[in-house]
Order: structure tokens, then sequence, then C-alpha cells
């Protein structure tokens, strides 16, 4: 194996180590994704349960994203010190603590105990999310976005399990003595700590470190990483607001929907099959996105992605209550969409970072991208229980719009 402080690599030897940094970050991936599950499928059913009111169900949501926020700053802080190994390990194995703490508030009925477990499971979220960085570090400029696609498509198959599996463990937690939506969350914290388990002890060499060598080594000689430019500060706002709005809308009209659903009718394993879906289109269509975002651009990629928000939120806003399979469709759209939105706009932010600070930069952005969902998530509760579900829809695909001029304002 390669050592860290070696300093004659081949780009042989980096595609070496992009490949199987992709295999790892893979693998913690899948792990993560099932962990995700629990927080956004019965994170407001259970606030809705405790409280007795719908007004504050986005209140869980929007403690799990400020939890996030929170974290993906530690998470950067951590990486560009320690590696991603340190960073993405501590963050997945918090948010394992955090479900553990949520179990433990569903036993106790106790509000205060659900919404600070929450906030710490949040840093499970983050390390998901910021995984995708991984996998960027050692690639080159075409493979960025595949890349960040790749390991979001593993992604897939654990959080299209997990929804799947709300049923399941409500009936594993009943049967133990436990409130069955703690469910869930014991499927959260096993995932989690796993996820840590596999970075910790199998990301090696770690791929940041290695990329600020390769970085370090092609400089001229006298120079430093540090003398060289390292940022380009129009393409990190601009992949910062295409993520933020994304997340935004998407936050927004996800949490609102299991709660519009109970409230017509739909049980909770059609609640799970309808977030199945959402979360499916969250990350499967990377198999696809990715290489398009590649070859056909950043922004071209990030308005199509806008347009389907918008398709998502209308029909979200009039599809018949009563209808589980145009549901499906909407929260298919709004994960498709949010998938365009963060991969375009992630690959736009490592455009615009050198390894030197990037990790620094990612985690900064990323704060601004969970503050935008735990936005998103509290209001939406507030909007519905004064207006109402069609009217949050249609709020989210109009914002979807604003899209189009970013990306005209980046082109100049």
């Amino acid at each position: 194996m390669l050592e860290a402080g070696h300093v004659g690599y081949t780009q042989k030897d980096r595609q070496t180590l992009y490949k199987r940094t992709l295999t790892i970050v893979s693998i913690s991936q899948m792990l993560g994704g099932a962990g995700l599950a629990a927080g956004v499928t019965v994170g407001a059913l259970l606030a809705q349960q405790m409280l007795g009111t719908d007004a504050f169900a986005g209140l869980p949501t929007a403690m799990l994203t400020m939890g996030s926020a929170a974290a993906a700053f530690g998470i950067g802080r951590l990486s560009q010190r320690y590696g991603r190994r340190i960073g993405l390990a501590t963050g997945f194995i918090v948010g394992g603590l955090g479900a553990m703490g949520v179990i433990a508030a569903t036993f106790m009925n106790s509000i205060v105990l659900l919404l600070t477990s929450l906030f710490i499971y949040g840093a499970g979220t983050a390390a998901n999310l910021q995984a995708r960085y991984a996998g960027t570090d050692l690639a080159n400029e075409k493979q960025r976005a595949t890349a960040i696609s790749l390991t979001m498509v593993m992604t897939t198959f654990g959080a299209v399990a997990g929804p799947n599996l709300v049923s399941v463990m409500g009936d594993f937690a009943v049967s133990i003595g436990m409130p069955q939506l703690s469910g869930p969350f014991i499927l959260s914290a096993v995932a989690f700590v796993l996820a840590g388990l596999v970075l910790f002890v199998m990301l090696r060499p770690d791929p940041l470190l290695i990329a600020n060598k390769f970085e370090a080594y092609k400089q001229p000689k006298g120079k430093t990483v540090q003398s060289i430019p390292s940022t380009n500060k129009r393409g990190i706002m601009v992949g910062a607001i295409v993520m933020i709005l994304t997340q935004m809308i998407m936050v927004s009209i996800m949490t609102m929907t299991p709660i519009h659903m109970a409230h017509h009718g739909h049980g909770l394993q059609e609640v799970g099959i309808v977030i199945a879906f959402h979360v499916g289109s969250m990350y499967l269509p990377s198999l696809v996105t990715g290489v398009l975002i590649d070859k056909l651009g950043r922004m071209t990629m990030s308005i199509a992605g806008g347009v389907i928000l918008l398709m998502a939120g209308v029909l979200a806003a009039f599809a018949p209550s009563d209808s589980l399979l145009l549901l499906i469709v909407a929260l298919s759209l709004l994960g498709l969409g949010w998938n365009l939105g963060l991969i375009s706009g992630t690959a736009q932010l490592v455009d615009a970072t050198e390894p030197s600070t990037r990790a620094k930069v990612q985690g900064k952005v990323d704060v601004f991208v969970a503050l935008a969902g735990a936005s998103g998530g509290a209001m939406s509760g507030m909007v519905v229980a004064g207006s109402s579900y069609t009217a949050l829809s249609l709020a989210g695909g109009a914002l979807a719009l604003l899209l189009i001029p970013v990306v005209l304002w980046s082109k100049k």
C-alpha cells in the first residue's frame, strides 16, 4: 500500500486510490442510507403523537437539519485537519448515539429528549451527505460529478430499504416492549454506527490527505499549496445557492407529506412506500445524472433540476389526496429534482476549490444547506396549519424557478 508521505505518485496510482476510495465510501453509504430512513419517515409522526397538533410537526425535521448544520461545520473542520476518515466516522457514530436517544425519548414520551436527540442524530445525516465529497478528492475534473453520483447510488440500497422496513421494525419494537415508532430508529442506530466503523477502519490512506500530497507535488519548486489561489468565489456561491434552494424545496414538501397522507386515511405502510419511492428517486437516478452533468455541464442540469422541482410541486398540490399513485409520482419527481440540484451544485463547488481548503469550504456550505432544510422543515408545518398542503407545494415549485436567474448570472 502507498504511504501517505510518499511524493512519487503517478496518475495510475491516483486512479487506483480513487477507485478504492469509491468502493469503501460506497459501503458506508449503503449503511448510512438505511440510517436516514427513520428521521425522514416517522420523525414528524412522533412529534404529532407527542404534541397532539400538526402545527409543530415540522420541528423534528428542523431539529434534525439544525443538528446536521452544526455537524457539517465540525465534520468539515475535522476532515480538513485530520482527513475524511476521522471526520466522517465521527459524524456517523455521533448520529448513531442520537438515534439511541430518540429510542429512549419514545419510551419516556419526552418531547424535549426527542428534539435534543434528533439534533444529535443530524450528525449522521451530515456525515452521509459529506461522504459524497470523499469520492471527488482524487477524481479528475471529468470524473467529479460521476464520482458523486456513484456514492449516491450506493446510498439508494439502504435509503430505499429503510422506509420499507418501517413497518417491520415497528413490529419488532412492539415485540420487545417498545413503542412502535421507535422501531425505525433502532435500525438507524445500528446502521450509522456500522457506517462509521467501516470508514474508520478501512479508509486508509485518506483520500483528502493524498489529494493534498498530489497538489503539493505538482506545484513549482519553492511554492506551497497555500501560496496558490485556492478558491473561485463565484463558483462557490453558485454551487451553494443551487444546493440550498433544492434542499429547502425538497425538505419542506417531503416533511409534510406523511402528515398529509395520515389525514386522508393512508396507513404507515403506505407512507413508507411513498417515502421509499421519494428517497429512491433522490439517489438511484445518480446512475445516469452524474455522467450527464459531467458531459452536458453543471448549469444546464441545474436548470433541469429546477424545472423538475416545479413539476413536483404542482403535481403534489393538485393530486387527489386519496391517490397513492400520484403522490408517488410527485414525490419521485421531488427526489429527482433534488438529485440534479445536489450533484450539479456539489460538482460546481468542487471545481471552485483546491484540496488545501476544500473540506473546510464544503463544511461551511453544507451548514447553509442544512439550515435551508431546517427552515423548510420548520415552516412547512406552519404553512400547512395556516393554509394547506396545496399552498406549501405550490410555493416550493415557485421557489424552484429562482434557479434560472442564478444560472444565467453564473454564465456572465
